[in-house]
């Protein structure tokens, strides 16, 4: 391997421990303000409150001195500090913040507060909907856009470019949300048709079906939330697409090409197309592998599936510290790994590409 590339990998690498120590930082200080922490709920549920919402005027349930707690009146000082002690809340902020880092380090995501189960098991339970989400909302995307895109440019300034270039646009425009609002009142059982289930991937008989039944309930389920997770990520791959063919259509090498007698064709597909991809290429490591970590809190919402991101609002209104700072810390993580990925997949379909000596740069 180039001793370049080595080097820039290696200064990459290193780079991502401070950028995840400020994002864990920062959210971690932020915890500590935060009203209607953990300790408050468990104490106004011990009074009979159950766990009310707290005022802006109330302290939080993170960082802050027994005494700030206003729900601590009528509550015994040593069932306090039990309370504290169950979720670790006893020890100092430092040592707190030390210990968190600790457990990352060794990819320790710790345990939910209210779940009792660790955040890696609730990761991966959630996955499966997320995958299937992500994945799909992928390969329709490029399989769609990437051809569409292609016959755009070949097309540039006719009818069928400017019509698509509304189509697309339009669809851009709508939020998927809306457009699933819109898609269960026509075709989920609303106020017109009855064609689609409502909500989850598959049907309560599930166990009872055949092979080919299953396959065909769970593609089923997933129309619609597909189709209103798509719609909006057309217009970006299409257009950029476009523009990427119709730049090197207009380089001076087609020109020379087309003047040696090659066909259209050939020099569409033999000289332009290779060229052209090497932005499309280069994204789909960080959009497939960020597929499997998609998680759209209102599309998840809308159509009742229980993904990463319903797992993550959840996390974050219940004062679920665990879960929100083990899947930021996961996230944040693959996040990274996947921007170096996607940079090295620059030299892999263009070798013309070198990593230089001076801080890593291409």
């Amino acid at each position: 391997m180039n001793p370049a590339l080595i080097r820039y990998i290696i200064q990459r690498c290193l780079l991502m421990i401070p950028t995840l120590l400020g994002v864990l930082t920062l959210t971690f200080a932020v915890i500590q303000f935060v009203p209607g922490g953990p300790v408050e709920q468990m104490m106004l549920e011990l009074k009979g409150r159950g766990e009310a919402s707290v005022g802006a005027g109330e302290s939080s349930g993170g960082g802050a001195t027994p005494s700030q707690y206003r729900g601590r009146q009528g509550i015994d000082a040593e069932r306090l500090k039990e309370i504290q002690a169950l979720y670790g809340f006893d020890k100092p902020v430092l040592e707190r913040y030390w210990l968190m880092l600790k457990r990352f380090a060794m990819f320790d995501l710790g345990q939910s507060y209210y779940q009792h189960r660790s955040v890696w098991d609730l990761v991966v339970s959630k996955l499966p909907v997320s995958i299937s989400l992500g994945l799909w909302t992928f390969f329709i995307t490029y399989l769609i856009s990437i051809p569409l895109g292609i016959k755009k440019a070949v097309r540039a300034g006719t009818r069928f470019d400017t019509v698509t270039s509304v189509i697309v646009l339009v669809g851009y425009a709508i939020p998927g949300f809306v457009l699933g609002v819109l898609l269960l009142v026509l075709f989920g059982g609303g106020s017109f048709l009855q064609l689609f289930p409502l909500r989850g991937l598959t049907s309560d008989n599930w166990a009872e079906l055949s092979l080919m039944a299953k396959v065909m309930d769970y593609l089923w389920h997933l129309v619609l939330p597909i189709t209103a997770s798509v719609l909006g990520n057309f217009a970006v791959i299409t257009m950029l697409t476009k523009n990427s063919f119709l730049e090197e259509i207009r380089k001076q090498y087609v020109l020379t090409a087309r003047a040696k007698g090659l066909t259209e064709n050939r020099v569409l597909w033999k000289h332009v197309f290779r060229n052209a991809m090497i932005p499309l290429v280069t994204g789909f490591p960080a959009a497939f592998i960020g597929a499997f970590f998609t998680g759209s809190l209102l599309i998840e919402t809308l159509f009742s599936l229980d993904g990463l991101g319903l797992l993550s609002y959840e996390a974050v209104m219940k004062r679920d510290y665990p879960v929100v700072l083990g899947t930021l810390y996961l996230f944040t993580l693959i996040g990274l790994v996947t921007r170096l990925v996607s940079d090295l997949a620059y030299v892999l379909v263009d070798p013309r590409i070198q990593f230089g000596s001076q801080g890593g740069q291409r």
